[in-house]
């Protein structure tokens, strides 16, 4: 039997740890998912809720995250709805890290993150929103 767990929260930075938070409390009372699960889903959530705050609404009034974590025995799904424009997460080549750091380009690790993070992401997107799933298994 699946637990589900939502939130809708203003489209801004601001509203980052309340998506971190609800992740948490999903997955609390599941023994089976550890700490570095929950890490791993916390950061791509926070990756991909950046990445529509700072590029799906960009220039566009703040809209709003609709964020729902669904424990299924085996798996976490977060499905991440918004209405902004699409920005379809598309897995990166992997960085160059024989680079210098202050040599890699700001901000551009971060999808880098979430593909690694968790096991499959679904995107979609339509008149009636952009809808992210990030899957992770455990």
């Amino acid at each position: 039997m699946a637990h589900t767990h939502q939130i809708s929260l203003s489209a801004e930075l601001e509203s980052l740890p309340l998506f971190r938070d609800l992740v948490k409390t999903a997955c609390q009372n599941m023994p089976e998912i550890n700490e570095q699960i929950v890490y791993d889903i916390q950061l791509a959530v926070d990756e991909v809720c950046t990445n529509i705050i700072t590029h799906g609404y960009e220039k566009m009034d703040p809209g709003s995250i609709i964020m729902e974590v669904e424990i299924e025995p085996h798996q976490v799904i977060v499905s991440i709805t918004d209405f902004g424009h699409p920005f379809e997460p598309v897995e990166p080549p992997p960085p160059n890290l024989n680079n210098e750091l202050d040599n890699l380009k700001s901000g551009g690790l971060g999808l880098f993150f979430v593909f690694m993070s968790v096991d499959d992401i679904e995107y979609q997107s339509s008149e009636t929103g952009n809808i992210t799933k990030l899957i992770k298994k455990y």
